[in-house]
Formats: C-alpha cells, sequence, structure tokens
C-alpha cells in the first residue's frame, strides 16, 4: 500500500466506500467519476482522502475495522436458511488462545433472554492478525436454528488470561419476501383512485385538505367498488416561515403533518368555551372562508388558522384531563391515559421529534427568524448533549404540544384506516415514502450522525433534467447507517407501514444504488454509491410482512434491470407509468406486455394531467418557464407529442377502445374528452398489472400539473386545488362511469 501511487489509493478507498468508477446515464452516455468527486464524497462520508497519508490511514483503518470492534453491527438471516455462524475478534496473546471462553446471549426486542452458551476453554482460532503490535484472534460461533422473524441483541463477552473483550451486534431473522395480499395471490387485479390529500377543496375545511375530507372520499370510493385510495406523502412539514411545502422535502418522515388535522374533530374544539369564542370570531371565520375559496393553498394562513385554534384545544385538554404542575402531569381522565400510551408507546423518536419542533418554536421567538439547527447555540446542535435535558424540562408544555399534535394526527388517520376495512377494501390507504428529508429539519438533526450533510443527492442527466437534477437534501451513508444498526431505515419503514395496506417508495434505486452530489458543484459532478441493498431489502421485506403492507417501488429513471429483477423477487412491484411504456419505435407497449407484479398509473405528480399533456399544457407551461433552450426545442416537443398522440390513438384502436367519433388523426380532436380519457384509463385497466390507479385530477380534466421539477418559486407547485368540491367530486357522473368500466375488468373475486 506505501507503496502505491496517491491516486490508486484514492480509487481503492472510494472502491471500497461504494463510490462508483463509472456509470450510464439513461441515454447510454457512460460517465467516469473524476478524482475531485471521489475526495469530495469520501469527505462527505468523514474519510481523510485529501492526501496520501489520509489515504493510507483509512485504508489501514478501514482492513482493521473488523478486528477492533469485534464483530460486524448488523448480521442478516433468511428464515428457513441456514443462519451460518457469527465472528468475534479477541485481542489475544498466543499463550492465551487455548484459555479463552466466551459468554454470549441473544435477547429479544422486548429484552427477553432467547439463547445463551458458553464456550471455551479450548476453542479453535479461525484466523489471526497483528494490529499496531496487538494479536488479535478470530473465533466462530453458530448461530441457532430456530429464530423467529424479527430483531435481535447479540452480546459476546470474551475472558481468559490476559484476554479480555466485550462486542455486540443486531442480528435480523427476515422472510424472503414482502408482504402480499392473499387478494392478490389468489389472482385478483384491483383498481384504486389516487390524489394529493392537500388539494381536496370543501366547503367545510380551513383552505386545505384535510382527514375529513379523505373519510369522504374513502367512504364514495369503497361503494364504487375500489380497493386502494392513493395519496401524496403525509410527512411533516417544516413550520418555520416561509412554509415548506413539498411533501418530498419534510422536516421529518417519521411523523406527520398536522395541517391535515380535522380541528373540528378535536375533542376540545367541541366542549372548551375559549376555543368555541375563537371559531365564533367574525374576522377568524372571514380567515378561514379566504383560505377557503383561494384557488391555491394559502399554507400560512391555514397554518396560522389551525395553531391559534390548536394552542386552545391544547391548554384545554391540559386543564381538563391533566392533575398536578409540568414537567409531572398525570393523566386524571380517559382520553388523558389515551394521550399518555400513546406518548409511552412512540417512545424516544417522538421525544426527539417534539423536542426538535420546540426547538425550532423557542429560537424563532428568540431571534425573530427562521434559524436551521445548526446554527443554533452548540449546546442544542446534537440531539444527545446535557443542556437539552434541561431545556425539555423548562419547555415540557411545549414539547408536549407537538406530541399532542402528533396523537391527533395519527388518531385521526387512524380512524381513517378502519373506515377503509368497514368499506371492504382490501388495501385501502396506499402512502407514499419520499425519498429524503430537509437536512435542517428534524430528521437531519437527530440523524446527523448517519446523514451526509456535506452531500446532495439527485439524479444523473434524463428525461425531466436534461443537466442532472439535484434534490437539495442530504443521502444516508451507507457505512454510518449499517454501523448504527439500520436504526433510521427500521423506524421510516415501521412509522409509514403502520397507516395503511400499501406503500409506495419514492426512488427505491436508492436501496441499491444513489447518485451522490457534493455540496455547492453541479450535478453533473455527482455520480452514484452501492448501498448494501441485500440487507436493506430484508428489513423492508420483514417490516412489510409485520404490517401487511404491499411494497410499490418507484422505479422510473436510470433503473438498471438487474434492480427490477432483484425487486420483483424480493415481492416488490414496479410502478409503471403509461406515458413511459413504449417500444423501441416509440409506440405504445400493448396491454399485455405490462408485468403482473406491478401497479399502472396514467401520470405522476412531476408529469402533465391527462389533460395538459394532451393539449400539451405542460409544453407551454416549460416554455412560460424558460425551460427550453431555444425555440426549436419547444417546436420539436411539439411534434413529438403529436406523434406520440398519434400513437396512442393507434393503440386505442388496436384494443377496439377508441371512442365514437374520435379518428386516427389527432388533430381532429384537440382536448381530452371524458370519453378518450375513459378509454385510456381502459386500455391500462387491461393490463396484468395487479393494480391501476386513476388519478382524480385526470378524471375531472384539469389541465395544470402538480409539480414541475426544477421549479420552486416560477410555479405553484404543490399548492393546486381540485377544480371541484369533494362534494362535487362524489357525485360526479365522470367517476360514477369509470368506476362501472374499471369494476367490469376488474371485478374483485
Amino acid at each position: 500500500m506505501h507503496d502505491q501511487p496517491e491516486t490508486e489509493l484514492l480509487r481503492l478507498l472510494a472502491e471500497r466506500a461504494g463510490i462508483v468508477a463509472e456509470y450510464y446515464d439513461i441515454a447510454g452516455t457512460r460517465h467516469v467519476t473524476t478524482d475531485d468527486t471521489r475526495r469530495a464524497i469520501l469527505a462527505a462520508m468523514n474519510f481523510r482522502a485529501a492526501d496520501r497519508p489520509g489515504l493510507i490511514e483509512e485504508l489501514t483503518a478501514w482492513d482493521n475495522r473488523p478486528w477492533v470492534q469485534g464483530c460486524d453491527p448488523v448480521r442478516i438471516v433468511r428464515l428457513g436458511q441456514d443462519p451460518g455462524a457469527w465472528s468475534l475478534h479477541v485481542p489475544c496473546e498466543s499463550p492465551d488462545d487455548a484459555l479463552v471462553q466466551v459468554h454470549w446471549l441473544i435477547y429479544t426486542e422486548n429484552g427477553e433472554k432467547r439463547y445463551e452458551r458458553e464456550e471455551g476453554p479450548g476453542l479453535i482460532v479461525a484466523d489471526t492478525r497483528v494490529i499496531s503490535e496487538r494479536r488479535f484472534i478470530r473465533l466462530t460461533f453458530a448461530l441457532p436454528q430456530d429464530l423467529l422473524l424479527g430483531y435481535y441483541e447479540v452480546k459476546a463477552c470474551a475472558q481468559g488470561g490476559r484476554a479480555s473483550a466485550e462486542a455486540k451486534f443486531r442480528l435480523i431473522v427476515a422472510p424472503d419476501r414482502c408482504y402480499i395480499p392473499d387478494v392478490l395471490q389468489q389472482g385478483a387485479r384491483l383498481w384504486g383512485v389516487a390524489l394529493q390529500l392537500y388539494s381536496l377543496r370543501s366547503d367545510r375545511n380551513w383552505g386545505i385538505g384535510d382527514f375529513q375530507d379523505l373519510a369522504t372520499v374513502v367512504e364514495w370510493a369503497g361503494k364504487q367498488g375500489a380497493t386502494v385510495i392513493g395519496l401524496n406523502p403525509l410527512h411533516a412539514l417544516k413550520n418555520s416561515k416561509p412554509y415548506h411545502i413539498s411533501p418530498y422535502s419534510p422536516t421529518s418522515r417519521l411523523f406527520l403533518n398536522e395541517l391535515y388535522i380535522d380541528v373540528e374533530q378535536v375533542g376540545e374544539c367541541k366542549t372548551a368555551p375559549e376555543v368555541q369564542k375563537r371559531l365564533a370570531d367574525s374576522s377568524f371565520r372571514a380567515q378561514l372562508e379566504a383560505a377557503r375559496k383561494s384557488e391555491l393553498v394559502d399554507y400560512n394562513a391555514v397554518a396560522s388558522a389551525k395553531r391559534a385554534v390548536l394552542d386552545l384545544c391544547y391548554r384545554a385538554f391540559l386543564r381538563d384531563n391533566f392533575e398536578g404542575t409540568e414537567p409531572e402531569l398525570k393523566p386524571k381522565t380517559a382520553r388523558g391515559w389515551f394521550f399518555y400510551n400513546y406518548v409511552q408507546q412512540e417512545g424516544e423518536p417522538l421525544v426527539q421529534y417534539a423536542l426538535f419542533q420546540a426547538l425550532e418554536d423557542e429560537r424563532q421567538f428568540v431571534q425573530s427568524r427562521s434559524v436551521i439547527w445548526s446554527n443554533w447555540p452548540e449546546q442544542y446542535r446534537t440531539p444527545t448533549s446535557d443542556a437539552l435535558g434541561e431545556f425539555k424540562r423548562r419547555h415540557m408544555k411545549k414539547v408536549r404540544y407537538f406530541q399532542y399534535l402528533q396523537w391527533l394526527a395519527a388518531e385521526q388517520l387512524g380512524a381513517l384506516v378502519k373506515k377503509t376495512d368497514q368499506a371492504g377494501m382490501p388495501i385501502g390507504l396506499y402512502h407514499d415514502l419520499a425519498l429524503g428529508s430537509d437536512r435542517y429539519g428534524a430528521d437531519g438533526w437527530r440523524f446527523q450522525e448517519v446523514l451526509a450533510l456535506k452531500a446532495d443527492c439527485g439524479a444523473p442527466p434524463d428525461a425531466l433534467g436534461p443537466e442532472g437534477q439535484n434534490w437539495g437534501f442530504s443521502p444516508a451513508d451507507p457505512i454510518r447507517l449499517r454501523a448504527s444498526g439500520y436504526q433510521y431505515f427500521i423506524e421510516l419503514l415501521r412509522n409509514n407501514l403502520r397507516y395503511g395496506g400499501a406503500i409506495r417508495i419514492d426512488h427505491v434505486m436508492a436501496l441499491f444504488r444513489l447518485f451522490w452530489i457534493p455540496r455547492g458543484l453541479p450535478a453533473s459532478k455527482g455520480t452514484y454509491v452501492h448501498y448494501p441493498a441485500e440487507e436493506l431489502l430484508a428489513i423492508l421485506a420483514l417490516e412489510s410482512m409485520r404490517a401487511k403492507t404491499l411494497v410499490i417501488g418507484e422505479d422510473l429513471g436510470t433503473v438498471p434491470d438487474w434492480v427490477r429483477d432483484r425487486l420483483g423477487a424480493a415481492g416488490v412491484l414496479s410502478y409503471r407509468v403509461l406515458y413511459f411504456e413504449r417500444t423501441g419505435s416509440g409506440a405504445w407497449k400493448p396491454p399485455g406486455s405490462y408485468p403482473a407484479q406491478s401497479l399502472a398509473v396514467v401520470t405522476t405528480h412531476d408529469l402533465p394531467t391527462l389533460s395538459g399533456y394532451w393539449e400539451s399544457a405542460d409544453i407551454e407551461t416549460r416554455a412560460k418557464l424558460g425551460l427550453f433552450s431555444s425555440e426549436e426545442a419547444r417546436i420539436t416537443m411539439l411534434a413529438e407529442r403529436q406523434m406520440e398522440k398519434t400513437w396512442m390513438l393507434a393503440a386505442l384502436k388496436s384494443e377496439g377502445l377508441l371512442p365514437p367519433g374520435v379518428l386516427d388523426d389527432p388533430a381532429q380532436t384537440p382536448s381530452m374528452t371524458t370519453e378518450l380519457a375513459e378509454a385510456i384509463h381502459q386500455y391500462l385497466a387491461r393490463t396484468p398489472a395487479w393494480m391501476v390507479l386513476a388519478n382524480v385530477e385526470d378524471v375531472i380534466g384539469m389541465r395544470a400539473q402538480t409539480n414541475v421539477p426544477g421549479t420552486v418559486d416560477e410555479y405553484p407547485n404543490w399548492c393546486r386545488k381540485l377544480s371541484v368540491t369533494v362534494d362535487e367530486l362524489v357525485r360526479d357522473p365522470r367517476f360514477e362511469q369509470l368506476a362501472a368500466q374499471l369494476r367490469s375488468v376488474r371485478p374483485l373475486v
């Protein structure tokens, strides 16, 4: 190693850290990773890679790490397979080899002792190594054959002569595949509707769609025979101003967006006089009416109104349900005990989330502006600091307030899950797990030890971003993530899988590799970093099976075939978008070519609606925003769109679905009609895909798309409301007609 050139050492360390040497983008263009990119990404992973001595030190430490740390931090066992053996590394001089004894135990998640062994003396030494003049031996022990699914902690203590060592690791026993509901295994092909919850308009909500609006949709959809309701991510948004509104860049992916709480269904809202007085106030009612009538969701206005009333609800809640003084309040009513039990069940993750929210609130109050946590006083920047205990004690009332909000949201969402069961929906709510969160949000603060805060993640050049995309949040460091026993990943899955029957994992390829971009550099300077996919898939399968939740992987973009093959074998459904399902010539693939183990949709939140696509509204929008490199590029895209529409009409005709009066020439049908939209959904329904979703916006003919990638203030992303109210929606004949057609093609067996 000491004789190797520095460049070779750099590339060797990068390879061990999972940084690829080259990659191919969606167009097949080869990109070679530069040494500057390697150094920057290694630095983001906390490696010393700036010079030759640092590289030698890091490579040496890498080789020695298994010996020095005692054992591997994680061991995966697949249920029904030979669990094999695990290794323990012990510092030991050769005269003491025969004296070493090892006492090791396996504990279940609840702390119960599951297995205990005494090994030695006279153990067989599998291998030895000398590190810094200190000799280590490696011992191996067979794992028991009868472990059930779940997480275990293995603890070991080695002694004998001058030898002494303690070590522990996480043992995970997982199934081979994710959960597949019986109804799908029995051959049913399901259908449902997809919507952006915030976009639901009603005469009773406070300017944003809420859980009560969703309950109305669930009740209607169940009667129509729908088996699933697809939702945007419901993750908690950052509550600093201006309001962070993208559901794909939340403050936390572990907790819920409190804006979706139906305030008027909160118990205290119905009983507390001070709350009733606020609701009756004419100026407050005018504020709510203005928020309802706004064509776009006014997040700041909605947050202000809900926060004001929920503050009053919380004070009444404490007064009526607890006794004693802060910070040691004691429940005195059933409602108080329900809250207490929820807080106990959620444990430390909820405490840390609420503590962050309280800290952020306090920082804004003191400094009268939004301050990111990395600029907080030093004693508050680390979640484990002693100063936080004192802050929590002094501000427990505020910490408890954020726990109260999460309790309300969890109660209302849990009631919705029960409503889907009552409606006979075998899947029910279908959630969306965002790829990442705001680095300056609650998750970024709590999990800063496993996040690479000096890097961004994004995508290489593709159709949506010819120069590549930077999504602006920090990736998890695969090495530190594994060293932590994957706790962050486990919590993410567990919290998001419990509120419905299906989940869509955004950018599922991140289980295998993720495109890293050094902070401050363009996306073109990024490259891929590999992740321990087999271990992540095992955890996904375990959590999916426990929650009985179907898993869909958003596998769009630059996804190698082998990744889709591995996801399929793991029981993860592919995510197929009609716009992208084309043959080599550009024609639309016939329905029979779709894979059965998939979910099919016409479009997504990042793409034009069906009407917008047919009428080229997305091209007009891109032109107005200056997103075309030239007028020629715009004209070319319009011509391509016309050809795509011609192919679509031909595809419908080949299936006998072309509506009466619609000709092969798209120029004769310049606008998307209800009949044409129905035909396209029927085309999709004929595929063998296990599930098909129809977007609400497509059914009611909306033109504007939800989000235009690459824009922030230039376009009203994530705030468009539907053109009709929820009450009008559930009476809309277009929905009834489409539901009837989907039921006939996809009857529930």
